[in-house]
């Protein structure tokens, strides 16, 4: 009798617990698979976004709507200094160095040495955020710049997409009327004379999601803005030329000198004041463009079953092409190995998930966007795919930290922004810089030195040397390639050397 009535308290507790996990099941069944949009801006600087920068000229309610709706990273990066590589590393989880895709299709420029060999392709063999998705049930759509393949094989209807607007092998809008229709661009109809690349874009992204109310999708909308040429709609330009005006910021110093790649044909500047009418315009223009995605989420009834990731490729363009943009307090820009060529605008919104503007200080990078989408889907991880991506849920959760060694970079490339061949790690505070042509180091603490201006490398030689294994053992890892000599030229310094 005593052994009965010991029992059942111990046969309730075990129907409770079938009956939760029946519940559990029943609710997860019937619950809809959450949707994905992912919105890459190309060229887009950390400072350029109110969310990171209340102080910048330019203006992004829609961007920095999304961050307070969302989780804001303050230590995101790209992969990349430079765009394919970037675009590689979200399409595959994988640091870009791993297929030597290590910077922008194609670009081979020559400087004291020959820069590394450049595979100018995403594999075909690379099973890609779209297709993983796809396996499950996902509806996937394309829309913008791709720049990861030559030929049309390699485009977005071949690596996971079923859908491409405007996909191919440009870096930027260069044909027909350029950011205004005709476009001429293969993968895009052309719209009515004078319609806006990034607001058709928008438009594009706006009607499959709309469409696709009742199935679960991937959209990814990867504006070319605001990358060069430097075009914008006429009243936005007059607009902010108005605006500099009444800031007066049209009289001030726009320009300081910057660090000399040699030989030194013409000096490199950098922009060290944000007042750029038309990039703002281009800003704005994209900010809109945004917006018109974000608002149709909500009027479809999706915004609450919909996870909105946003970033960008590689740091402002600061130092070349018009250096439109000023990145200050972080040094350098576009094509440079610090902080302002590689840090992003890095924002993730799920709904449910996240507390609504919050923050996250952790550095993350853009290898993580594949193993947290997947995690998020509630889908198996497939670390022999993104083999170099960690999720970032459990930051996402409200956690602190990931169980990450360092980040890394990897450019052996001379870029045509000036920046200097080389690599780079993050572990905590510390960044570790080593050029490839003389192998020279430098060490910045990044808590008190944002703007890398101190190098600390003499003063702790055990750091830099701990950092310098860490980063070769990276090397080893992921097969990198260095500078090259010239014919009959000198050699250059190769690790371990």
């Amino acid at each position: 009798m005593k052994q009965m009535a010991r029992s059942i308290p111990i046969l309730i507790f075990t129907l409770l617990i079938c009956e939760n996990t029946f519940v559990f099941a029943a609710q997860k069944a019937t619950q809809k698979p959450l949707n994905f949009v992912f919105i890459l801006v190309d060229d887009l600087g950390y400072m350029d976004v109110g969310c990171n920068n209340p102080k910048t000229f330019y203006e992004t309610p829609h961007i920095d709507q999304l961050a307070e709706t969302g989780m804001r990273f303050t230590n995101g990066y790209a992969a990349n200094p430079v765009c394919s590589p970037t675009r590689y590393s979200i399409m595959t989880g994988k640091y870009p160095t791993r297929v030597d895709a290590t910077n922008f299709f194609s670009g081979k420029r020559a400087g004291k040495f020959l820069p590394a060999p450049l595979n100018n392709r995403m594999p075909l063999n690379e099973v890609t955020i779209a297709e993983a998705l796809k396996e499950h049930g996902y509806s996937t759509f394309f829309a913008g710049k791709w720049h990861l393949g030559p030929t049309e094989e390699f485009w977005p209807e071949n690596q996971g997409f079923d859908v491409n607007h405007g996909g191919w092998h440009r870096g930027g809008p260069y044909g027909g009327k350029k950011y205004f229709s005709p476009y001429g661009n293969p993968r895009l109809t052309d719209g009515p004379a004078g319609e806006h690349l990034p607001d058709r874009l928008a438009s594009e992204t706006a009607k499959f999601i709309d469409e696709h109310r009742e199935q679960p999708f991937f959209a990814y909308l990867s504006f070319y803005s605001v990358h060069t040429p430097l075009m914008g709609p006429k009243p936005l330009v007059a607009k902010y030329k108005a605006k500099a005006q009444r800031l007066g910021l049209t009289n001030q110093k726009e320009f300081a000198e910057e660090e000399q790649v040699f030989p030194v044909k013409e000096k490199r500047r950098v922009r060290i004041l944000q007042n750029h009418a038309v990039y703002a315009a281009m800003v704005e223009s994209m900010d809109r463009a945004v917006g018109k995605v974000l608002n149709q989420l909500e009027e479809s009834g999706l915004a609450e079953n919909t996870v909105v990731m946003l970033s960008a490729d590689n740091g402002g363009l600061s130092t070349s092409e018009g250096s439109p943009t000023s990145n200050l307090p972080l040094r350098g820009g576009k094509g440079w190995l610090y902080e302002g060529g590689i840090r992003e605008v890095f924002l993730i919104r799920w709904p449910g998930g996240t507390k609504p503007g919050s923050t996250c200080d952790e550095p993350v990078i853009s290898v993580d966007f594949y193993p947290t989408i997947l995690d998020l889907a509630g889908l198996p991880a497939k670390p022999e795919q993104h083999q170099d991506g960690v999720s970032l849920k459990p930051l996402l959760k409200g956690m602190s930290r990931l169980d990450r060694e360092a980040l890394y970079w990897h450019y052996p490339h001379y870029s045509n922004q000036g920046g200097i061949p080389g690599a780079a790690i993050r572990e905590g505070d510390w960044k570790l810089i080593e050029r490839f042509e003389d192998g020279s180091v430098r060490l910045y603490n990044l808590k008190d030195d944002l703007g890398e201006q101190m190098n600390l490398a003499i003063k702790y030689p055990e750091r830099v040397s701990s950092m310098r294994q860490k980063l070769h053992r990276w090397y080893r890892e992921t097969d990198a390639k260095f500078l090259r000599a010239k014919p009959n030229g000198p050699q250059p310094w190769q690790p371990g050397k």
